[in-house]
């Protein structure tokens, strides 16, 4: 006998796709140099899949892209999953050599790659390169294969506590019920009227799932292509009359300056809000937004929860800053530390290749590694993070990457990396050097040992050489005491 009545209905990126096909198949995609509709989406991303499919994708095989927020990367964020695949985005901002060792990790068996990438590419080992796909039909009837919903769909990478980048898996699922429960009232509030610019690079995170998300509700979506400069930001903020915008702290940082030193240039909407996450945000910014009578809303989320696990409704007050509270089927609890961990269907299980497998405690939650606190109302507040890996513009760097290049050179025993206040970018990092015996300081030289396997971005603002590093009782740098000398 059954369990229920019930029909057994897959939730796929492929129903979702549908659902926009079926009944917004006449709302806008725009992104810097075209227009497009959900019909077309479905249409392209369909034939998208039949390429992938006559070339011999299998299921579960992944397909990198390297591209910017443009009709193409929207193709390939539903048009992999209806061929069975995994899309896997690479991180358009780190160094080729960071993305070899993930392609080698990875497995991707195709790449999707921008034309304006293209040098960059190359620099990559032919052997470490996927089969680059250069162009596909307009169209394709033939049959998709059917899909669970507990297939993977997508990719993402995070760096860990290590420096060391660890693959999720997402499936279609988490991708689905992801998509509803950021749709809410109570968290990104969207409805079909709605017009969404993701200001999220689509390497990253998902771009927060609002592709999906948009795509279910029916929204029109407004993709920013490479442009993220303030004044590009605010022509597509005015001219589209998007109502609904995310990112990260930095970039909206700019889009106020440009709007404080030009009122009045830009006639944005009247019901534009904005959902900022990446990092906790100042009192003060809340403040500028308000200046600008653009509403905001706080979230929290991480790579390994596909990625937005909290929202904060409040558009108003002084809690308005706090992280919110967990979204509907996101469990949380703290440990005895402090330590926030969760468990939730679009939550990971598991790192791919299974590494890593101490990040679940043994009944199977998930431990972010941040330290928070839960005030009367159940809003969240992050007090702290266990990770010594730095923020910067809404991007992680990792410190003990960088420590271990420093490591390397010639004139240098050993280097301690730490994060540092920055106005703009949240946070830069700042090397502690102790140099060896005889050896002479030389930031210039230190600065280009590690932007040949760096991005400029990722490499600190700041050397600083020192007697020595303190230790903790076990041996090992003290990075807690660094960052309280520095604050003093």
């Amino acid at each position: 006998m059954p369990g229920s009545s019930m029909m057994a209905y897959p939730l796929t990126v492929a129903a979702i796709l549908r659902r926009a096909r079926d009944w917004f198949g006449g709302t806008e995609i725009v992104w810097c140099d075209g227009r497009s509709t959900y019909a077309e989406l479905d249409r392209r991303a369909r034939a998208l899949a039949g390429k992938l499919l006559a070339l011999g994708l299998q299921p579960g095989e992944r397909v990198a892209t390297l591209l910017w927020n443009d009709a193409t990367h929207l193709e390939a964020y539903f048009g992999v999953p209806l061929a069975g695949g995994i899309v896997h985005a690479l991180n358009l901002r780190q160094h080729p050599s960071q993305w070899e060792r993930i392609l080698r990790q990875a497995g991707d068996r195709f790449a999707i790659v921008s034309d304006d990438l293209l040098d960059r590419w190359n620099e990559v080992t032919p052997e470490a390169r996927p089969q680059r796909i250069l162009a596909w039909p307009d169209a394709y009837d033939g049959p998709l294969p059917d899909l669970a919903e507990t297939d993977g769909a997508a990719m993402g990478y995070t760096s860990g506590t290590t420096g060391e980048p660890k693959g999720v898996i997402y499936s279609h699922r988490a991708l689905a019920l992801h998509a509803l429960a950021t749709a809410l009232p109570d968290a990104l509030d969207l409805h079909a009227t709605d017009c969404v610019l993701p200001l999220v690079p689509m390497f990253h995170a998902n771009a927060w799932g609002l592709p999906y998300t948009a795509a279910l509700i029916g929204c029109k979506q407004v993709l920013a292509g490479s442009h993220f400069d303030a004044a590009s930001v605010l022509d597509l903020l005015a001219r589209e009359q998007v109502t609904r915008s995310a990112g990260v702290a930095t970039i909206w940082q700019s889009v106020l300056d440009a709007l404080e030193r030009e009122p009045g240039r830009w006639k944005l909407h009247p019901r534009l809000r904005v959902n900022l996450g990446g990092a906790p945000a100042p009192t003060a910014l809340f403040e500028r937004f308000d200046r600008a009578g653009i509403a905001v809303n706080m979230g929290w989320g991480m790579t390994e929860m596909t990625p937005v696990g909290t929202m904060n409704p409040l558009l108003s007050g002084p809690d308005r800053t706090r992280q919110g509270r967990p979204l509907p089927f996101v469990e949380a609890r703290t440990a005895v530390d402090g330590e926030l961990e969760v468990r939730g269907p679009w939550v990971a299980s598991s790192y791919h290749a299974g590494i890593a497998p101490e990040s679940w405690t043994a009944d199977g939650w998930f431990c972010t590694g941040d330290i928070v606190r839960f005030d009367a109302d159940g809003l969240m507040e992050i007090i702290d993070r266990t990770k010594d890996l730095i923020r910067s513009g809404g991007e992680w760097i990792s410190s003990v990457a960088l420590e271990n290049a420093l490591a390397c050179h010639p004139d240098i025993r050993e280097a301690a990396v730490i994060a540092v206040p920055h106005p703009k970018w949240q946070e830069r990092p700042l090397a502690l050097v102790v140099l060896r015996a005889g050896a002479a300081a030389d930031p210039a030289a230190w600065r280009q040992h590690l932007e040949a396997s760096f991005p400029a971005w990722q490499c600190p603002d700041e050397f600083r050489v020192v007697g020595a590093l303190p230790r903790t009782a076990t041996g090992k740098i003290d990075k807690r005491a660094l960052r309280a000398a520095q604050r003093q």
